[in-house]
């Protein structure tokens, strides 16, 4: 990884490209973030930049992390996240990394908290046959069928069943970025990314393509 920034999802919108194209994008208000910590292979074994995201009142956290940025000398931010960088000697306490890190027509990985559905049946979860609800077979609403067979008489692991259905954690692989707004500190990226509104993404270069 070569950077990486902590940003907003603001929302999905169209823009053009020059050819008169439209193009769907995800609206990512992305830093400012201060560095608040450097990690060194002396010290801590590895080498990373910690960034802090969005201004919060000191009272609003605890005293230890309230104690954690007056350490640094940095404003106290609501947000913290590591980013194992491949070069870090370029990054002091207190430098703020912006939007601007990134352009147009760069790859990049963007990791977020999917949206939550609570508990779930099998058929919405997983898109699983309805069972037949005639000749026999009722009164059944919305239900899969056998989960499982004879011999053994049992259920194997990992079955697609009902249960808790998003809030996880995904990674989307080789996003575009489309377009950068340095004075407003936007980027907007082709397609969609995990999240609801307003929700917290991480977006690094890819490492992949």
């Amino acid at each position: 990884m070569k950077k990486g920034i902590i940003g907003k999802k603001i929302g999905m919108t169209q823009i053009f490209d020059e050819a008169g194209n439209v193009i769907p994008v995800t609206v990512i208000e992305a830093g400012p973030c201060v560095v608040a910590q450097i990690k060194t292979m002396e010290n801590d074994g590895y080498e990373a930049i910690q960034l802090g995201f969005e201004e919060v009142a000191e009272k609003k956290l605890t005293k230890a992390e309230a104690g954690h940025f007056k350490k640094a000398g940095t404003t106290t931010r609501k947000h913290l996240k590591e980013f194992r960088l491949a070069d870090i000697t370029g990054y002091n306490i207190g430098d703020t990394v912006a939007a601007d890190i990134f352009a147009a027509g760069e790859k990049v990985d963007i990791t977020g908290i999917t949206k939550g559905h609570g508990y779930t049946g099998a058929i919405k979860r997983w898109n699983l046959h309805l069972l037949g609800k005639t000749h026999g077979i009722g009164p059944i609403h919305r239900q899969s069928g056998s989960m499982g067979v004879i011999d053994p008489a049992r259920i194997f692991k990992n079955k697609k069943m009902a249960g808790q259905w998003g809030n996880e954690q995904v990674t989307v692989l080789n996003l575009t970025v489309a377009k950068v707004d340095a004075e407003k500190n936007l980027i907007a990226v082709k397609g969609a990314v995990p999240g609801s509104r307003g929700s917290i993404v991480f977006i690094r270069d890819t490492v992949k393509e």
